[in-house]
């Protein structure tokens, strides 16, 4: 009798298998940049960066380094993978042209930036044409959260700086649309600034507002069925007054800190006027309360804006703070939408921390670090990993469905986007097959499917 040694069968491994792809599952964001027209339309938006006698397109470049960082990519180098398989992916450029066109954009500054986004702003008005009832303005309203994010710079790069959290690197302010329950989200602006960047600053959330509503369809610009919440970052008088000026009226949600003139008006309202929170499936959360403020704590704010605050049990071992009251821990946020009850509005607001789910997959999708030096080259590294999260968004609700469309990019890329495949070509017709035990081969064939009955671009 024969021991068994090891617990993993021993293979033999030889080079030069032929027909085999890697990363077959790629296809699926392929499909996904044809449907959209992505390709199309940031070729024509890059087309003054084409040079006469140039063998590779700009727009098939940048969206190259896309796909390699929506794959799991982090750098420039890795649209190598791309370049390994001609078959699914096309011609791929050298690592020297793809560093030169990244400088020659770099150089361009805002007129490349506002070629690449118009780009994708008119993909993204398609996308959500096509995805129908899964699209995020399905219900006819958008919202757009704002957050910050940290970027640990472990080199000397322009504009590195500490950051509040005792780090060294970049701080971005990013927005985000949400999908809701059902989805997962995708970004629509994304404004670099350095490591000390303050958290509070209203300019830089003004720009990245409207960076993020250019990004929208033209209904959803302006008016009261697009919401843009963020956390107290945004609670500023600057930033709020420009969310409800004349001729803009968005709604918004936005976090406040607590001042002492808001602990003082907390510690007057009487307990008849505290109302239990709520669960979004409409059960009394327990041990939450809300009432709303009302009085001179709302002077030199805009007219029409509420103020509502929440009390609730802090969590085991969380420390107190100087602005909580009677053992509770206090938050509060502003926001203009009338007629609605205040649990609702909490309840709305609290989504926000969704937004955290959305930094959690850009950081998985080459916002870890950014890779090049100079700012200006940076700025375009932010927008290729947008539209590599744009594809990562889309997708999913084109394509997938059930649980499989909350997936976020790590999951995608170990169920769908690693899956192997054979090339098979017979006559004029190239044929991808996928291996049969593999357990999501079927989500991956039932969104091509998908993908395939949907109205290709004119």
């Amino acid at each position: 009798m024969k021991k068994r040694i090891g617990s993993y069968p021993r293979v033999r491994v030889e080079g030069g298998g032929r027909a085999v792809v890697s990363q077959a599952g790629g296809v699926l964001l392929v499909e996904t940049v044809h449907k959209a027209g992505l390709d199309t339309a940031i070729s024509a938006a890059l087309t003054p960066w084409r040079k006469a006698q140039a063998v590779h397109d700009p727009g098939k470049i940048l969206l190259d380094v896309a796909l390699a960082v929506a794959l799991g990519g982090d750098c420039l180098a890795d649209v190598g993978m791309l370049r390994a398989e001609p078959a699914v992916f096309g011609p791929v450029a050298s690592d020297p042209t793809v560093s030169r066109l990244v400088d020659t954009l770099a150089g361009s500054g805002e007129k490349a930036l506002k070629a690449i986004r118009s780009a994708r702003a008119q993909a993204r008005q398609r996308i959500w044409q096509l995805a129908g009832r899964a699209a995020p303005d399905a219900d006819g309203t958008v919202t757009v959260d704002l957050d910050g994010v940290l970027v640990v710079a472990h080199s000397d790069k322009e504009d590195v700086a500490p950051t509040w959290k005792r780090t060294y690197g970049h701080h971005p302010l990013m927005a985000f649309v949400d999908h809701g329950p059902g989805g997962t989200g995708e970004p629509v602006a994304a404004l670099l600034r350095p490591g000390n960047a303050g958290s509070n600053t209203a300019s830089d959330h003004i720009t990245t507002a409207r960076l993020a509503l250019a990004q929208l369809p033209k209904g959803y610009r302006r008016g009261r069925q697009t919401l843009v919440r963020t956390d107290s970052a945004g609670g500023t008088h600057d930033f709020v007054a420009w969310l409800a000026r004349r001729g803009q009226w968005l709604s918004y949600s936005v976090g406040m800190v607590i001042t002492d003139a808001i602990h003082q008006h907390v510690l007057k309202v009487p307990a008849s006027a505290w109302t239990p929170a709520i669960e979004a499936d409409g059960e009394i959360r327990d041990g939450v309360w809300v009432a709303e403020l009302t009085g001179d704590v709302l002077d030199g704010w805009p007219k029409g804006m509420r103020l509502i605050v929440r009390k609730e049990r802090p969590h085991p071992g969380a420390q107190l703070r100087l602005t909580d009251a009677d053992g509770m821990r206090l938050t509060c946020f502003a926001t203009n939408t009338a007629g609605r009850p205040i649990a609702e509005l909490e309840l709305r607001h609290r989504r926000r921390a969704r937004a955290e789910d959305r930094i959690r997959a850009a950081r998985a999708t080459g916002l870890r670090n950014l890779p090049l030096k100079r700012t200006a080259q940076n700025r375009i590294w932010l927008e290729i990993v947008q539209i590599a999260l744009d594809l990562l968004a889309w997708m999913p609700i084109l394509a997938l469905t059930g649980k499989a469309r909350l997936w976020e990019p790590r999951r995608l890329r170990l169920r769908l986007f690693t899956t192997a495949g054979q090339l098979v070509t017979t006559g004029r017709r190239r044929i991808l097959r996928l291996a049969g035990h593999w357990p999501w081969t079927s989500h991956i064939t039932a969104a091509l499917e998908r993908l395939a009955l949907l109205p290709s671009p004119g």
